[in-house]
C-alpha cells in the first residue's frame, strides 16, 4: 500500500486590507522573533510571533521572496497562515525605503513604555527591511 502523504503546504498571508499570497510549497521559511523557521509538510501545529525579515517560499529550484512585518503565523493541517499589518514581494524593496525606514525610527521619541515599545518595533521593521534590500543588491 503506497502512503499519500503531501508535498506541499499551502501558504496564506493576510494583510488588513486583503490576502497576499494564496499559493502552495515545497518548504516554506518565516522570519520570527527569534529567528527563521522552516515548515516542510506534515509539520506539527505551532502558532508563533512573526518578525520583519523576509519569507522564502520554495517549490524545486525557484524561490519566491516577499518582505513581510511583524505579526503572527500558524501552521496547522500543512496550511501556513500569516497575519502581518504589511507584505509585499522582497523585490521592490529598496535602499530608500530603508533609508526613510530608519529616519522614522531615529525621529521616534522614546521616554515612556509606549514610546519605547514602538520605537522597537519600528527599529525590528527597519532591520528586517534592510536585510532584504541587501539580498536584493546582491542578487
Amino acid at each position: 500500500m503506497a502512503e499519500s502523504t503531501p508535498k506541499t503546504v499551502q501558504v496564506v498571508v493576510v494583510t488588513p486590507e486583503k490576502a497576499v499570497l494564496d499559493e502552495r510549497a515545497e518548504l516554506v521559511i518565516l522570519p520570527m522573533i527569534d529567528g527563521e523557521l522552516g515548515v516542510l509538510p506534515n509539520r506539527s501545529p505551532i502558532i508563533g510571533r512573526l518578525g520583519a525579515g523576509e519569507l522564502r517560499l520554495k517549490s524545486g529550484t525557484a524561490t519566491k521572496r516577499f518582505f513581510v512585518e511583524a505579526g503572527f503565523v500558524q501552521v496547522q493541517a500543512n496550511v501556513v497562515t500569516v497575519l502581518t499589518a504589511n507584505a509585499r514581494a522582497a523585490e521592490t524593496v529598496t535602499a530608500d525605503m530603508v533609508a526613510k525606514a530608519a529616519a522614522e525610527v531615529a525621529e521616534l521619541p522614546a521616554t515612556t513604555p509606549v514610546e519605547r515599545a514602538n520605537k522597537a518595533k519600528a527599529r525590528d521593521r527597519a532591520a528586517g527591511l534592510k536585510k532584504v534590500a541587501a539580498k536584493n543588491s546582491s542578487a
